[in-house]
């Protein structure tokens, strides 16, 4: 239990150190497509094109955090199979209060009183939730399971990814939530793969939710990345993080066996909606106000501001 929680803070700090880092990357690149482009970085619905995409991608700060991305999903995934999905995706989404802490010192932002408040909400609720998390379920599923979630890691990215292109600025939040849960079905699609322990190769290779987790994974960033660049960034990770815990924790108690303490179930609940809640009005209470007569946030934010401005805000992965 100790060393699963250590790995999932792990995993936190680098998703948290990472965000700030493409946050920063994804907004330099829509400005610098913007003014090199007179415009043409967006599509005809107003959200970021694909080229302003790629650019992001090469950034150095956007390929820095990306790093630290793999790193904290390495952890992560230790931590999925040794920690209750509820308690181990709960703390990898606290990356948000690293990424406020973090925005204090990298991209000279000030918490107000809010923000410190939702912090040690979370923080409180983390400890609810270790008191009472018990042993983690086995994982072990029927292949038919394994093909379902493949099928709908495929229908979620792809889906989602027309829904969002269609709905360009607009969809920000709907981008967050998206990308929340294409990386909830990758913590689950960890939980469930074959062939990890012990190793055996072929059985990795033949198990359907390996794919899952490349397609939910690949397509959860591309879509994180979109939401860093369009619309409300605070409000779609908020988003983000209801999709990347409440669903993966739902599915680790009714179906991977997961469960809390003997008597503590009330604790774990408890902990799980304070922890969700406080983090989402981490990243609600994080949205800056909009001085008078500037842009609002998005794609056209990326052709009002200039070339040298830092975005006032960063979301955590």
């Amino acid at each position: 239990m100790i060393i699963g929680l250590v790995t999932a803070v792990a995993a936190s700090a680098c998703y948290g150190t990472g965000s700030v880092l493409q946050a920063v990357g994804s907004r330099k690149a829509a400005r610098q497509e913007a003014a090199e482009s007179a415009g043409t970085g967006v599509t005809q619905h107003g959200g970021p094109s694909l080229s302003s995409t790629a650019k992001a991608a090469v950034t150095w700060e956007f390929m820095v955090g990306t790093v630290l991305d793999f790193v904290g999903f390495g952890l992560g995934a230790l931590a999925a199979r040794m920690l209750p999905l509820f308690l181990s995706q709960t703390v990898i989404s606290a990356n948000l209060v690293i990424t406020a802490v973090l925005s204090i010192r990298l991209l000279g932002l000030r918490l107000n009183r809010a923000e410190w408040t939702s912090i040690a909400v979370v923080c409180s609720a983390l400890v609810l939730l270790a008191t009472a998390a018990g042993a983690e379920g086995s994982g072990h599923t029927p292949i038919a399971a394994h093909w379902w979630l493949l099928v709908a890691s495929v229908v979620l990215i792809g889906g989602g990814t027309l829904i969002v292109r269609l709905l360009g600025g607009r969809a920000a939040i709907l981008a967050g939530l998206l990308s929340g849960l294409g990386f909830g079905a990758l913590g689950v699609g960890v939980r469930v793969l074959n062939g990890v322990d012990p190793f055996d190769l072929p059985a990795l290779l033949g198990d359907p939710a390996l794919y899952a987790i490349l397609v939910a994974g690949i397509g959860g960033m591309y879509l994180h990345t979109v939401a860093l660049q369009i619309g409300s960034v605070n409000g779609a990770t908020a988003a983000l993080v209801v999709g990347e815990t409440v669903v993966p924790g739902i599915l680790g108690v009714l179906w991977l066996g997961d469960a809390s303490r003997p008597g503590f179930a009330w604790v774990a609940v408890l902990g799980f909606v304070v922890a969700v809640a406080g983090a989402v009005a981490v990243a609600w209470f994080g949205e800056p106000e909009p001085e008078p007569g500037a842009p609002r946030a998005g794609a056209t934010e990326a052709g009002a501001t200039e070339a040298g401005e830092l975005p006032a805000e960063a979301a955590a992965r």
